[in-house]
C-alpha cells in the first residue's frame, strides 16, 4: 500500500519535495491532499501538481483520514505550531529544517510526538543522499583513518527575499543556510557532542544574522569549523580530513551529487524532474520520503539516520552559537 502524504504550506520547498516524490514509483508514495491558509492558494498547488484535494486551513488536513504523513513546509517560526497541530491529529511528520527556532521548541515538538505515538523526523539533505550514505560507509571502514577534521561552507546571497532579514519571520544565515553545515558535521562525528563551540558573526540592523563562523572542538583532537552567509556567494563545499585520507563534498554540499575520496571523483547524480525546481537537486528529497516510508513499515517512530537526540543537540549547538554571535528570536523568551 501506498505512503499517502499531506503537503502543509504551498511554498518554494513544498514545490520541490512534492516534484521529488513524484519521482518514486506511484504504488509506493501518493500525494493526496494539499494545504495553505489561502483556499485558492491550495488550489493552484493542486492542479499544478495534480492533486486532487486542496484545503484553505492546516486543521483542515489534520482531520483528512486519507494522509498518512504530513510534509510541514512553512517557516520554521511555525514549525512548532504546525508540527503540534499534525501530531495531536495523529499524523506523522516529515518537517523541515531547522525543527524549531530553539532547544526549547524540539523538546516541546519531541514530547508530543513520544506521547502521541507518532513518527517525526527533522529533514536533512545531507543526510539521505547517496553520496551521504557512500559517506556514512567509508566512515564506518574508517577508509581514511581516523577524522580529525570536518569543514562545511554554505553562503548564498538571500536577502532580496522579503522576510530573510526579519527577526520575526525567522530570518538570519544560521537557521537559514548554517543547518545544514551543523547537520553534516554531527553526521560526521556521529552525534557527538561538542567540548566546545567558538562562534562569531555579523549582525543586521535588524537583529538577524548575516554571517557566521564556528569552530567546534570534540575530544581527542578533533575539530570542525563552518561558515555560513546570507550576504554572499561561498564555494559550498565540505571536506573531512582523517589521518588516511580526505573526503572532499563538492559543491553544493548540502545536496551532494558527487565526492572527491583521495583524489577519485564519483558522482551520485539524482532523478531528473518534470517540473522546474527551486533548490539545485532537491528531487534527492525523494530519499527522505523513502526512509519515512521504509520507517512506517517497520513501526519506527524515529529515524535511526536522522533520530531525535540528534535534532535536539542540533537545536542545543543551534542556540549556544546564537547566544555568542546576539541574534535572540521572541520565541527564546516564551
Amino acid at each position: 500500500m501506498a505512503t499517502r502524504w499531506g503537503i502543509c504550506s504551498v511554498g518554494k520547498i513544498s514545490h520541490d519535495f512534492t516534484v521529488a516524490l513524484k519521482t518514486l514509483p506511484a504504488e509506493d508514495h501518493q500525494v493526496v491532499a494539499v494545504a495553505a491558509r489561502k483556499l485558492e492558494d491550495a488550489q493552484e498547488f493542486s492542479r499544478k501538481h495534480n492533486i486532487s484535494k486542496a484545503y484553505g486551513s492546516y486543521e483542515e488536513l489534520a482531520r483528512d483520514p486519507d494522509v498518512d504523513v504530513v510534509y510541514v513546509g512553512v517557516v520554521h517560526p511555525c514549525h512548532l505550531n504546525a508540527c503540534k497541530l499534525f501530531i495531536n491529529a495523529k499524523k506523522n511528520v516529515l518537517c523541515e529544517k531547522p525543527l524549531a527556532m530553539n532547544a526549547k521548541e524540539v523538546e516541546e515538538i519531541l514530547d508530543s510526538a513520544k506521547k502521541n505515538d507518532v513518527f517525526l523526523m527533522e529533514v536533512a539533505w545531507t543526510r539521505f543522499f547517496p553520496a551521504s550514505v557512500e559517506i556514512r560507509k567509508l566512515l564506518a571502514e574508517e577508509y581514511i583513518g581516523e577524522v580529525k577534521m570536518v569543514r562545511a561552507d554554505f553562503g548564498v546571497p538571500l536577502f532580496h527575499v522579503p522576510r530573510s532579514d526579519q527577526k520575526d519571520l525567522g530570518g538570519g544565515a544560521l537557521l537559514g543556510l548554517g543547518i545544514s553545515c551543523l547537520q553534516f558535521i554531527s553526521m560526521v562525528y556521529n552525534r557527538e557532542k561538542p567540548e566546545s563551540i567558538q562562534a562569531s558573526g555579523i549582525c543586521l540592523e535588524t537583529g538577524v544574522d548575516e554571517s557566521v563562523a564556528v569552530i567546534l572542538q570534540y575530544s581527542k583532537n578533533r575539530m570542525a569549523m563552518f561558515t555560513c552567509s546570507a550576504g554572499v556567494h561561498l564555494h559550498g563545499e565540505a571536506f573531512i580530513a582523517g589521518t588516511n585520507g580526505i573526503i572532499e563534498v563538492l559543491s553544493p554540499m548540502w545536496c551532494p551529487t558527487a565526492l572527491v575520496v583521495n583524489e577519485k571523483v564519483t558522482q551520485y547524480p539524482v532523478p531528473e524532474p518534470h517540473l522546474p525546481l527551486n533548490f539545485t537537486y532537491s528531487t534527492g528529497m525523494r530519499y527522505e520520503a523513502e526512509e519515512v516510508r521504509q520507517c512506517l513499515l517497520k513501526g519506527r517512530r524515529e529515524s535511526p539516520v536522522m533520530p531525535h537526540a540528534d535534532s535536539l543537540l542540533l537545536a542545543e549547538m543551534g542556540d549556544e552559537i546564537r547566544r555568542q554571535v546576539g541574534v535572540v528570536y521572541s520565541q527564546d523568551f516564551q
